[in-house]
């Protein structure tokens, strides 16, 4: 007698399964919305690295606009004198003969009597900060930086109108900045209205020592024994130290006193035939 064996039905079962799986066509619909996903988040990160990019050279531009290095603290460079440091005490007869010859950044004094203030801009007369507007300013101004235009709110120190019409009755008024001329001098055509200012100087006048913008008074064409420098950043009069006064950076303190501090000083110093002396007075007091 012979048997009968029937074949298990699991294996073919499962076989058929599997070939059903391995048959089953992906649906086009999830392509379509994985293709989307992918399409937004490629697009995503396109506009955030564009805006990265923007932002990046904006910042970059607010930097080189004002004056560089403030409210970081200062490295402070070594008191290196100019080669021609011998030079400093000319009298004013060679000062203005050095003037001519050797092409000094400022024209002869009109009146050999007068002694000369060099005023620094930022963080010492005014303050300027960019969009978005601060709480408290008194003007705007609108410099066009490489073909854009950027919002500049200036607060005005107090005492600077006061400090600006008390110097200009007897001294030669200079305000000497390490900024960008297309933004100071649009913050001075605001500032000086009555025109007390007698000359301005801007970046391109300064030297560039490891970095950092100098103010060197020996290229002036004016007797360093007649010349005062105010500035808040240090470095700015490494090369003269003797002939600078200090301030303290003005940022938004409308109770400072320092400009009618300076205007006493300069009020007592008429006394002194060397300025120099009377700084080293003002700053040993």
């Amino acid at each position: 007698m012979v048997s009968m064996i029937k074949k298990s039905p699991t294996k073919s079962t499962k076989d058929r399964r599997s070939n059903s799986r391995r048959h089953r066509k992906k649906s086009p619909i999830k392509n379509v919305a994985v293709a989307a996903t992918s399409a937004v988040l490629s697009s995503i990160n396109k506009s955030l690295f564009t805006c990265q990019r923007r932002l990046t050279k904006i910042f970059s531009k607010l930097a080189r606009i004002s004056t560089p290095n403030r409210h970081r603290g200062f490295r402070i460079l070594k008191k290196n004198p100019p080669e021609d440091d011998e030079e400093f005490d000319e009298p004013s007869f060679n000062s203005v003969r050095r003037s001519l010859v050797f092409n000094s950044r400022l024209p002869p004094l009109i009146s050999p009597d007068k002694k000369t203030i060099f005023l620094d801009l930022d963080e010492t007369l005014i303050h300027s900060k960019a969009d978005p507007p601060p709480e408290r300013y008194d003007f705007i101004v609108r410099p066009r930086i490489d073909g854009q235009i950027i919002n500049f709110y200036v607060l005005k120190r107090p005492g600077v109108d006061e400090l600006l019409e008390t110097l200009a009755t007897k001294f030669e008024i200079v305000v000497f900045t390490a900024g960008l001329k297309e933004y100071a001098s649009l913050v001075l055509d605001r500032l000086d209205q009555k025109a007390l200012i007698s000359h301005r100087l801007y970046r391109d006048s300064c030297k560039q020592v490891e970095g950092k913008y100098v103010k060197d008074l020996s290229e002036m064409g004016r007797d360093l024994k007649r010349v005062v420098i105010v500035d808040d950043n240090p470095n700015s009069y490494v090369y003269q130290p003797q002939n600078a006064i200090q301030v303290r950076p003005f940022v938004n303190d409308l109770h400072d006193q320092e400009l009618r501090r300076l205007i006493k000083f300069f009020e007592e110093s008429e006394c002194f035939d060397d300025m120099r002396d009377a700084v080293k007075h003002y700053v040993a007091v």
